[in-house]
C-alpha cells in the first residue's frame, strides 16, 4: 500500500463532483455515516459493472448499518451518469478526473498489461467510519464476493 492514509488514522477531508449534481464532501458524513469508497478503473467495463451491481444488490444492507457507498473513477460526470442510470445504481459515483483523490488514497499506480506500462486506478476499497477514521483497506480487489466481504466488516464496526 503506497498511500499516505493508514488504518486507524483520520482521512483528510476532500471534495469532488458526483452524480445527481452532488458535490461530495467527506466532512458532510462525519458523525452520520460510515463510508465505503470503492475505486474502480473505468465505467461500463465488465469487472467494474459486476462490482457496482454487487454493491447495489447489498445497498439496503449497508444503509441499515448507517453506511453510504460511493464508487470513484477518473471518468467524467457525464459517463458516470450514463453508467449509473444504465445499471440502476442506488448510490452516487464520484469523478476524480485530475486523480487527486486517487493519489491521496494511493490508488493511482503504474500498471502493466501485455507488457505495456501505463498509469491507472488499482481496484481498491476503503472503509471510513463515522468519525472519519480509516478502518479497513482492500488493495488489488478481486470483484467476486468483494461487496459481501465489505458488508461483513461493516457489520463488525
Amino acid at each position: 500500500m503506497n498511500n499516505s492514509i493508514t488504518i486507524g488514522e483520520e482521512v483528510p477531508n476532500f471534495e469532488a463532483p458526483a452524480t445527481s449534481n452532488v458535490n461530495f464532501r467527506l466532512s458532510d458524513y462525519k458523525d452520520k455515516s460510515n463510508i465505503v469508497l470503492y475505486f474502480y478503473p473505468k465505467d461500463s467495463t465488465p469487472g467494474c459493472t459486476i462490482e457496482g451491481n454487487d454493491f447495489s444488490a447489498l445497498y439496503q444492507d449497508f444503509k441499515s448499518l448507517d453506511t453510504e457507498i460511493f464508487g470513484i473513477s477518473k471518468d467524467s460526470i457525464k459517463r458516470h451518469e450514463n453508467f449509473k442510470q444504465k445499471q440502476g445504481f442506488p448510490f452516487e459515483l464520484i469523478s476524480d478526473a485530475d486523480t487527486e483523490i486517487c493519489e491521496l488514497f494511493g490508488t493511482w499506480q503504474l500498471k502493466k498489461t501485455f507488457g505495456k506500462e501505463y498509469m491507472g486506478i488499482v481496484r481498491s476499497t476503503f472503509l471510513i467510519d463515522k468519525q472519519g477514521i480509516l478502518r479497513k483497506h482492500w488493495d488489488k480487489v478481486k470483484v467476486k464476493d468483494h461487496a459481501a466481504e465489505v458488508l461483513e466488516v461493516v457489520r463488525s464496526l
